[in-house]
């Protein structure tokens, strides 16, 4: 028999959230984010999921070709654009927009040698200071494109730091409407809190992203609450058992000590699985007495679900297995179902405990992970 954790991808739910998206931004046009293999999930299988996108965003060629040979005619737009002047024949054979960020790219347009004219997306630096042109360079690299032979059509686009924090977007979004407003081109600003939270930046093109997979981008507020559905839950199962007594101790490094008689699970599931390593609870020695947690280990336990049930991971998660709490889960044993994430159980709460966030558990999903739809 096959090693039990999976990986199931609801594609009801994926279509779920683009309605969700469409919803909230009625009047603009949907750039589904598909980046990084569709966030984990499977670039083909999530594209298919969101045939109804208008549009859909990555970084890769190589995957914009996989959509364009699979039969996709949205537009596809590359995030980064292109990394060389070998790349742009590509992007016009396969009709491909690229986002154009820097001086540099506009140069190597320059020299390109084909009659094909691209769709680009002109990037606005409004604050973040990863990616796209100071406002005081707008103008200029708005003018040199519009006169350009290579270039067809051109969208003013940037990306917000903070539309999922209390800080929100007044003040770079007035930066770029004051840029905007001369330049006559459809503008795209919204990732999924801004489009959720901010309508006054849906633009003509919106860009959700973690929404769609079913995640909230809100630290406050759940995805439930938001009308969206979890796309991928991770499952696995229970192998063994271990009964400890008090002063037992678990795991490399002992990171945990019993301080009463527990029951405890070992779930086939562990960090070359891509299940977070610093997940894990870390007892007190005596009473009053904490042990420091190491680098990366989350002091309160990480949720998980047994046979529907809630408990937490205990000690520090290996490469093929973790710990479970079963001391109030008497029904539960070998062979008992655990999901470690997905349906009952929200990514963005096992992300928050383990301190990291929901893109990157589901990004991190291992290839060894078998993964299906339904």
């Amino acid at each position: 028999m096959p090693r039990p954790i999976q990986a199931s991808i609801d594609l009801g739910a994926l279509e779920n959230n683009l309605r969700v998206a469409r919803r909230a931004a009625p009047s603009a046009r949907v750039m589904a984010v598909i980046k990084a293999d569709g966030y984990g999930h499977g670039l083909l299988r999530v594209a298919g999921a969101l045939s109804a996108a208008d549009g859909f965003a990555l970084l890769d060629i190589r995957d914009a070709a996989q959509l364009r040979e699979a039969g996709f005619r949205q537009p596809i737009l590359l995030l980064e654009g292109f990394f060389g002047a070998e790349d742009l024949a590509a992007i016009a054979g396969y009709d491909l927009a690229c986002v154009i960020h820097s001086a540099w790219q506009i140069a190597l347009l320059d020299a390109y040698p084909g009659r094909e004219k691209l769709d680009v997306w002109l990037k606005v630096n409004s604050g973040m200071n990863r990616l796209g042109f100071a406002p005081q360079n707008v103008a200029r690299a708005m003018e040199q494109l519009r006169r350009h032979r290579a270039v067809r059509d051109i969208t003013l686009m940037t990306h917000f730091a903070n539309a999922d924090e209390a800080r929100g977007v007044a003040e770079p979004l007035a930066l770029f409407n004051d840029l905007a407003a001369p330049c006559r081109a459809a503008r795209s600003l919204a990732n999924s809190a801004a489009l959720l939270r901010y309508p006054e930046t849906h633009g003509d093109w919106v860009r959700p992203g973690i929404m769609l997979y079913g995640a909230s981008p809100f630290a406050e507020v759940s995805a439930q609450q938001l009308g969206l559905k979890p796309a991928m839950t991770l499952s696995s199962r229970i192998i063994a058992t271990q009964e400890l007594r008090a002063g037992d101790e678990i795991g490399y490094g002992a990171l945990f000590r019993a301080d009463h008689t527990m029951r405890i699970g070992i779930v086939a599931c562990g960090y070359a699985d891509g299940y977070p390593r610093q997940s894990g609870r870390v007892e007190p020695e005596a009473p009053g007495a904490h042990r420091p947690a190491p680098g990366g280990c989350a002091p309160g336990g990480t949720p998980i679900l047994v046979d529907g049930q809630r408990t937490q991971t205990l000690g520090r998660v290996s490469m093929d297995m973790l710990f479970v709490d079963l001391s109030e889960l008497p029904q539960a044993g070998s062979g008992s179902a655990v999901t470690l994430w997905g349906e009952g159980l929200p990514v963005e709460e096992v992300a928050r405990a383990a301190g990291t966030i929901s893109y990157e558990l589901m990004c991190a999903l291992a290839a060894r992970v078998p993964t299906s739809s339904k």
